[in-house]
């Protein structure tokens, strides 16, 4: 027996020597913005998709739309997630901040819609009485500011008679709304949910208003995704999986609970709303990860209506790599 076992020692020593060491993690920095609707994001990481797909995401909320764009393009982050929109504006001359380098972006995720309500504080009960108030957004000319200013014209209220104020990503004019910094802001779920819980009030739903609208998307600059393609597609194909299992119904209570660990205003009640309202079959998180080209071209048509200087933007292919998802998900039709 005692021969046995050094003969069984030394085999597993022998092998252990010739066995090939695990493949390191390809790190990637992503920014967005922060909130509940990264619950892809969290769940890849809790459930181990990204380092199955070989990479390691280090996560970095940005205050500002134009702090994460000018950070991805002069390379600071390798991807961001946020509005198209942001994307369609730097890469075409009409973004909020100046660039150091010349942008050369492409989407490679879609994620969802946006999930964009209008809210108001508890004073103001109808979209007309917005007139002579503040109306809150990230940046000026770039993200959900042309949603809310069509949002307004289409109720019959003029730019001239609304004032719209600079006040940061989304988590930040939750906090400004709250603190009645100002009359209205745009919010993405789970934020509405949360003000209109403390009693403001929801004016309008964007996607009732628009119809398709291509909201949050994943983005990089196309430089870095040639040099590193591997693990742009490990990124991608983590967050498939994520999405999947979100929409695992036996998933719901951690889902949840992932919900309320990374949100500090969430609620029990309001994580199965957000759940709810995620995995929505109609309205919900895209499924496939596929950027909406017939909700991309509302963004486009709204940036050609209110960008400056004027231009029209007719194609949205121009604006996602569609080899590369054809490339991540060889079985997605085209």
């Amino acid at each position: 027996m005692k021969r046995f076992m050094i003969a069984v020692l030394a085999c597993v020593a022998a092998m252990a020597a010739h066995a090939q060491p695990a493949p390191a993690l390809r790190t990637i920095n992503v920014i967005t913005f922060a909130g509940g609707f990264n619950l892809h994001t969290y769940v890849a990481q809790r459930q181990g998709f990204f380092a199955k797909n070989g990479v390691e995401v280090n996560l970095h909320y940005t205050p500002t739309s134009a702090y994460l764009m000018t950070g991805l393009i002069e390379g600071r982050f390798d991807i961001g997630t946020g509005g198209i929109d942001n994307l369609v504006a730097y890469q075409e001359g009409q973004g909020e901040a100046p660039t150091k380098v010349p942008p050369d972006l492409t989407a490679i995720l879609g994620f969802d819609n946006a999930f964009l309500s209008l809210m108001s504080a508890p004073g103001v009960k109808i979209i007309g009485e917005l007139r002579g108030k503040d109306l809150a957004v990230d940046a000026l000319t770039t993200g959900f500011a042309f949603v809310g200013r069509e949002m307004l014209q289409r109720a019959g209220i003029r730019d001239a008679e609304v004032k719209l104020v600079r006040a940061g990503g989304t988590s930040l004019r939750y906090a400004g709304l709250i603190d009645h910094k100002f009359a209205a802001t745009l919010l993405s779920t789970p934020f509405d949910l949360q003000a209109e819980a403390r009693g403001f009030n929801r004016l309008g739903n964007a996607t009732e208003v628009l119809g398709a609208y291509q909201g949050r998307t994943a983005f990089a600059m196309r430089g870095w995704i040639r040099d590193n393609e591997a693990a742009a597609i490990g990124f991608m194909r983590a967050m498939r999986e994520a999405t999947d299992w979100i929409f695992d119904p036996k998933n719901r209570e951690i889902c949840e609970a992932i919900l309320l660990a990374n949100d500090r205003d969430m609620t029990p009640a309001l994580a199965k709303k957000t759940y709810d309202l995620f995995t929505d079959g109609k309205r919900g998180l895209y499924r496939d990860l596929k950027v909406d080209m017939e909700g991309l071209k509302v963004v486009l048509a709204l940036r050609s209506k209110y960008g400056e200087p004027k231009r029209t933007f007719p194609d949205p292919s121009k604006y996602v790599d569609l080899d590369l998802y054809q490339k991540a998900f060889p079985d997605a039709a085209r």
